[in-house]
């Protein structure tokens, strides 16, 4: 018997004893069942998503196809010269702020968990932590800092206060994000690194993180979109102002959502400029999105992957 044969024989005999036929009877049933299941869940995620889509594109359409929404701001009497400019500042301001002060401290303490403390109680015990600050509402977080910063220490109403708190915020996502991409580097990597007499430092920074750094982004990018969307840290802890105001020490400010939200205290929620200010902001994170795919594809172009 040739070697062709033997391999035939053990493909046989391997495949002898399992059924390819099609599911029948009960397994028909179950995974007709299934399949239903599936479907219905997918479109139980995907219409309320394009119907919320499709409300904010066809009644705030209308506002954003006006130059006058993107250079002026809401501090003209005639409401026809409305604009978003100041929120959309405002905005920007705040994610950036949050942005400077939480990506650092999740990457690092993501970074001392998976490589320095994997396996140590103190990881344990900054991993149970982490977790509880992921289920903190964000008026808690509001209330903590307009407590700690207004109320023990003196300061006053700012976008800086309104950052601190979309900071609690924003961490835990990006650390939990940023931790899951470290642990899937594999050990080997590590390992091939310490074996050339490279140090542990120098091995984090080229080899885990340019290998997780995909995740990573999209990780930021995640706890940006959630922060940006936020209004209760900014209800407590700013005041809210219809014109261009980018001092972040300044006690009245102007973003997106407070925009819906002050519209909607004064009982005109369902207006142009509300459902303008809520189709910019999707624009926003879109944009996001959008620009952390395409560093994410060129961190990976120029890994070769």
């Amino acid at each position: 018997m040739t070697a062709t044969d033997m391999v035939a024989q053990d493909a046989e005999e391997t495949t002898s004893g399992v059924d390819l036929t099609r599911p029948s009877g009960s397994r028909a049933a179950r995974n007709g069942c299934a399949s239903v299941f599936m479907v219905t869940a997918t479109l139980l995620a995907v219409i309320p998503l394009a119907w919320v889509l499709w409300s904010a594109v066809s009644k705030g359409i209308g506002s954003l196809v006006h130059t006058t929404w993107w250079t002026h701001a809401m501090d003209s009497a005639d409401q026809a010269k409305w604009g978003a400019l100041h929120a959309i500042i405002g905005t920007v301001e705040i994610g950036v702020i949050t942005s400077v002060i939480s990506v650092p401290i999740a990457l690092l303490t993501a970074i001392y968990l998976v490589e320095y403390a994997r396996g140590r109680k103190i990881a344990r015990v900054i991993s149970f932590a982490v977790d509880v600050l992921t289920g903190v509402p964000s008026i808690v977080a509001a209330l903590f800092v307009f407590a700690l910063v207004v109320t023990t220490l003196g300061g006053h109403q700012s976008s800086w206060a309104a950052s601190l708190a979309l900071v609690v915020l924003m961490v835990p996502t990006v650390l939990r994000s940023t931790e899951e991409m470290l642990k899937l580097v594999p050990d080997s990597l590590r390992e091939a690194s310490f074996a050339l007499g490279v140090s542990k430092w120098r091995t984090i920074v080229s080899v885990v993180l340019p290998t997780s750094i995909s995740g990573i982004i999209t990780g930021i990018v995640l706890g940006l979109a959630r922060v940006m969307g936020e209004t209760a840290p900014l209800i407590v802890l700013l005041q809210f102002n219809q014109y261009i105001d980018a001092n972040p020490g300044s006690s009245t400010f102007a973003t997106l959502p407070t925009i819906i939200s002050n519209a909607y205290t004064q009982g005109s929620a369902d207006t142009p400029t509300v459902w303008g200010a809520a189709l910019t902001l999707i624009i926003l994170v879109m944009g996001l999105n959008l620009v952390a795919k395409a560093v994410s594809r060129r961190f990976l172009r120029r890994m070769g992957k």
